[in-house]
């Protein structure tokens, strides 16, 4: 077995890596259907992770975790942040956009309402849709 030029050692050894990375080496050996939604999402992350993108792309990524799970994906995503990984990240979790983003772009029916550095926009938010959003989240 050959992925990207690196023999079958190789392969192990990195999925490994990313495993521990994301928290969940201990499932290695385990089949998705024995996995929580928050394991499969950070198994998703480990995947993405071992073609070496350049940009990293979440759509909604905690939408379907119970909410006891929701902080062991966005704990791996913030790590991911943390070492300057670029991501696209479409989401509910204001806090975690707040705290981790170097730009928000908030969309309302598919058309951008407002943009801009976090900091600004939360604390000033100029749309009214946008105002009555944060409201509802907080």
């Amino acid at each position: 077995m050959h992925v990207q030029k690196r023999n079958r050692a190789e392969c192990i050894a990195g999925a490994e890596a990313l495993l521990e990375r994301v928290g969940i080496v201990d499932k290695r050996n385990f089949y998705p259907a024995h996995l929580s939604g928050g394991q499969l999402q950070r198994a998703a992350i480990a995947r993405a992770l071992a073609q070496r993108p350049r940009v990293m792309l979440f759509d909604e990524p905690t939408s379907a975790l119970d909410p006891e799970l929701v902080w062991e994906v966005l704990k791996v995503m913030r790590s991911l942040a943390e070492e300057g990984r670029t991501m696209l990240v479409v989401t509910h979790e204001m806090g975690f956009a707040r705290d981790v983003s170097s730009k928000v772009v908030f969309l309302h029916k598919g058309v951008v309402e407002e943009a801009g550095e976090p900091d600004e926009l939360f604390a000033n938010p100029k749309s009214e849709r946008f105002r009555q959003f944060l409201a509802g989240t907080r």
